[in-house]
This record gives structure tokens, sequence and C-alpha cells, in this order.
């Protein structure tokens, strides 16, 4: 499914989602392997921005080929050209259309073909009369041919019960073998039967819970935001405690620290005078300072990870405290706000917020330790 492939554009500063697909442009005679973008405003730009409408009337002229004739030339722009010889294609110019409108539809978040077609299966289940039941045979039409087979999911039945269930008793559909099927009584109840099991099934998965506890954070993310105290820090900094120039002193290794900014640019410096200097700094900015120029322990990037996991180890164990406000997050996802470091915290929308990570690691160490583990 093309939806899997992200792309965007972007229009006077807002993303426009998008999703690609392969497709061939027949010009000038040669077929050219392409990409057809597709995106959220409904334009797909196909050798340039045009509408859905636009877009139909490309595929009708055949400027967009659904069929490749055989001896005709196609195109891969500077990697490769080559001689169609016995071509196969599987879309028809309304199989391909359908899968464009399909994907606007995903990516804008609305129901697609499928989707519309399966809620009204649930209509006619609930209210099983022609009137439903020929609003059902119009949504299943509407499904591109090609994707039919799938609209179920199930990969030994394909689309067979919702065949029958839109043709109805006493009426006729085209197997895929070419066979003409006739619905029967017993065919009907034994299709809605059929769907009345996957319903409970489906409400059995929706309130099934992961073994262990849910995927996500259950509740909203929390900003350990970076904040400048020039007189000093509060008496109740809250969830600020958390950050690394919180004045809570740490030991490691027999030495104790002023703050867990300290002990980490001191243990990261290769120069002892500047080890030096960095101890005897008041606040965590000097200490920034100081170690923004010095030359840093081979394999420092390597190691820092794991140096920092100690150093917060160090502070929560050696202030309950502190461990009290960290376990307090809960389950909540940790973001550190770091103006000068993407790799330990975010800026912006940039970050990959290794202190948040550490910091629920160590949170999750707390609360393993409250467990009665064999």
């Amino acid at each position: 499914m093309a939806i899997q492939r992200r792309t965007w554009r972007d229009v006077d500063g807002e993303r426009i989602e998008g999703t690609w697909r392969h497709a061939f442009i027949c010009n000038g005679g040669t077929y050219f392997l392409t990409d057809l973008v597709v995106y959220a405003d409904g334009l797909i730009d196909c050798w340039g921005l045009v509408t859905l409408e636009e877009f139909a009337g490309k595929l009708a002229s055949g400027w967009i080929a659904t069929e490749l004739p055989d001896g005709g030339v196609a195109s891969a722009h500077h990697l490769a050209s080559w001689t169609f010889s016995e071509p196969q294609t599987w879309l028809t110019p309304e199989m391909l259309l359908g899968d464009i409108r399909d994907d606007i539809d995903q990516l804008n978040g609305r129901p697609d073909s499928t989707r519309r077609c399966l809620s009204l299966l649930d209509v006619f289940r609930d209210q099983p009369t022609e009137q439903n039941r020929a609003a059902l045979r119009e949504a299943y039409e509407a499904i591109p041919g090609h994707l039919r087979i799938y609209a179920l999911g199930d990969q030994d039945r394909k689309d067979f019960p919702l065949k029958v269930v839109v043709a109805g008793p006493g009426n006729r559909f085209e197997a895929p073998s070419g066979k003409t099927v006739v619905v029967t009584e017993g065919m009907h109840a034994s299709a809605m039967e059929y769907f009345a099991e996957r319903e409970q099934m489906r409400r059995r998965y929706a309130s099934k819970a992961p073994a262990d506890g849910p995927t996500e954070p259950v509740e909203s993310s929390i900003d350990i935001r970076q904040v400048f105290f020039p007189n000093g820090w509060p008496q109740d900094p809250g969830v600020l405690a958390l950050r690394n120039e919180y004045p809570a002193p740490v030991t490691v290794r027999g030495r104790t620290y002023p703050t867990v900014t300290h002990a980490y640019w001191a243990l990261a410096v290769a120069d002892d005078g500047r080890r030096t200097e960095i101890l005897r700094a008041e606040r965590p900015h000097e200490v920034e300072r100081l170690a923004k120029d010095a030359f840093l322990l081979d394999n420092w990037p390597q190691a820092r990870t794991a140096v920092m996991a100690e150093l917060l180890r160090a502070k929560f164990h050696q202030h309950p405290g502190l461990a009290t406000v960290l376990a307090d997050t809960g389950t909540t996802r940790l973001i550190y706000t770091e103006m000068n470091s993407t790799f330990w915290g975010e800026r912006g929308l940039e970050g990959r917020n290794w202190m948040g990570r550490l910091l629920e690691l160590i949170r999750s160490e707390l609360a393993a330790a409250e467990l009665s583990i064999p």
C-alpha cells in the first residue's frame, strides 16, 4: 500500500503530508518509470502538480499508462532503458484512480473505500433491509477491484463472505475462478454468522492490553525545561529538581560533586588543570563554559551515556526526596529541554532526548526495587 511511503511538501510554511507510488508516464512514445506523489490536499505530482480531476484526464488519455505495449521502449531517468517483452500490468485506470482516492482519504485520516464498505456492512447487519444491502453493494463496488480480496484481512476466505452478503439469497456473483456462484439461504446465514463471530473477535482484541502494560505513556508528556535562576533555586522547584544542574551533591568513585553537571564534565575532560577549574566553578553554566573548549577523554562519545546513567543512579539513590519526585511522574514521557545539546535533550523539534530516556530508566529501576521480585 502506497500510504506506508510517506513524504510531504511545504506550502506557506505548512507541511502537506503525502505518499508515493510507482507509475509509467508515456511521453513522446517512451514509457518513463517515475513516481506519482499524492498529497493530502488532493494534488498529485506527476511531472507537475494536478488536481484529481486533471489526473483522471491524464489516465484516460494514456499519458499515465496502465497498459504497456509489447516492444515499447521504457526508461528510468539516467538509470536504465529497456524494451518491453510480453508485459503484464495489473491495474486498470479505474483501479489506479480508486487507489489515489484512497490515498487522499488515508492522508486526511478519513475512512477509505474499504473502511466505508465495512461501516455499511455493520449497518446492514444491524438492519438487514434491501435498501441497506444496495448501499453496501455500491460501497463494495467502489473499492478498487484489486483491493477487494483484502477488505476483510482474511487470507483464507478473502472477500467471499462479503460477496455473499452483497449479492443476497437467490442472486449470483462470479468467483475468482470465473465460476458463477448462486447464493443460497444457507450460504447467506453462514456469512452473517461469520461476521458476527468476526465482530466478537474484534471486540476481544480491542479490549486486550499488552501482557505487561501499555506500550505508550498513559499521561501527557512532562517538559523538564531548562530554566536559569540568577538568585538561586526556589525552595520547591518541582520536576525541575530532576535537571542535572540542580544543587544535589553526588558522590561517585570516591569524590563528591556539587551537581550532576559538575560530575559529568569533570569526568569527561582529559586535562587535570581544567578538571580542577570545573570542580571550583560555582554555577553549572560556568562548568559548561569551561568544558566547551577542553579536550575530552578518548572514546568519550561512546562512554558518555553509561557515565550519565551512573551519575543519575547516584543522584536519586543518595537523595530519596528527589527519587520521590521522579517516581511521582508515573508513566509519563519525560522531555528534557537542552539548548546546548540535541543529544541529551530536545531543542524545538530536534533532539534525541537521551536525558529524558535515562530518567525514565532510573524511574523504572526505582519502581522495580519496590517490587517483591523473587
